[in-house]
């Protein structure tokens, strides 16, 4: 089995055709068919039905696309180790949690670029479950996420701290008020977000299901449904300190015991580390921003 031969096959599945796949691997779409029939003669079965209208993984095809795709990014990552003599450079591709990015990144970024020009940077943000499963699928080198995160194909570092808080209109003089509201609303992120969890946990405690959700992208607009009265949230404390100081929304602190969150960073524990990411890791650990 030929290893371009696998990575032709993987073109051909993830874009559904034969003439997509030989664009993207920029050849003719005689020797992209030619690499699938020789791949299907050596593994004795059919990969793809195929029809005007492109081409569809078989079950067989669907068994073997796992198996492609990890030797395309073992072989990427093989190339990476072999051209790292140990000087970061390069691109450092990590992810984070939108409020993380907010909160923490943007000094420490600064200061490694700084540190080291030779590095291009790029950051992807998302909901803790969406950085997890890009980690895992090698599309970041690492990300920071809310913790704990126990997976065995990863590894947890803790990087940060951050303390939550209940946030409700300005009018609302307490949690306790808040929370006997016939029409109480939850304003969160999207499915996956970690404190969106954690929000209808603390709630489930004190009795309180079943709340319908206001699900925005952002958490400026988050905030501001907020201080609409629209419904109530959780974020870090520090993220909300100018809305909370301006008097736009209402903090309501929690106990210790619901309030503290620790951010970690993951990565593959099979994944050989650059010396970008090394150099990145150390530089978070330091807290080198400057």
């Amino acid at each position: 089995m030929d290893a371009k031969d696998l990575a032709t096959f993987e073109a051909v599945a993830r874009l559904g055709g034969m003439g997509r796949a030989a664009r993207e691997l920029n050849t003719v779409q005689s020797n992209v068919t030619q690499r699938v029939r020789r791949l299907e003669d050596a593994l004795g079965v059919s990969l793809f039905e195929r029809s005007r209208a492109g081409a569809r993984l078989t079950p067989a095809g669907q068994r073997l696309m796992p198996y492609a795709t990890r030797v395309g990014a073992l072989l990427d990552e093989a190339g990476r180790a072999a051209r790292d003599d140990g000087a970061p450079r390069g691109t450092l591709t990590v992810g984070s949690l939108e409020t993380t990015a907010a909160l923490r990144l943007s000094p420490l970024l600064a200061s490694y670029v700084r540190a080291h020009p030779g590095v291009d940077v790029v950051l992807r943000t998302g909901t803790t479950a969406e950085m997890v499963e890009r980690v895992l699928s090698r599309d970041l080198e690492g990300a920071f996420v809310c913790g704990p995160v126990v997976h065995p194909q990863l590894v947890s570092v803790p990087s940060f701290a951050e303390e939550l808080a209940f946030l409700t209109a300005p009018t609302e003089s307490s949690l306790a008020s808040a929370l006997k509201h016939p029409d109480l609303r939850l304003v969160i992120l999207r499915a996956g977000c970690s404190y969106r969890q954690r929000l209808e946990e603390l709630l489930a405690r004190r009795g309180v299901v079943g709340l319908r959700r206001l699900e925005f992208g952002t958490l400026e607009a988050i905030l501001g449904a907020v201080a609409a009265g629209l419904g109530v949230t959780l974020l870090p404390r520090t993220l909300i300190g100018p809305a909370w100081r301006g008097g736009s929304v209402r903090a309501h602190r929690l106990p210790a015991s619901e309030s503290r969150v620790q951010t970690v960073f993951v990565r593959r524990r099979d994944m050989l580390p650059s010396s970008a990411l090394l150099a990145f890791q150390k530089h978070v650990t330091r807290g080198d921003a400057k």
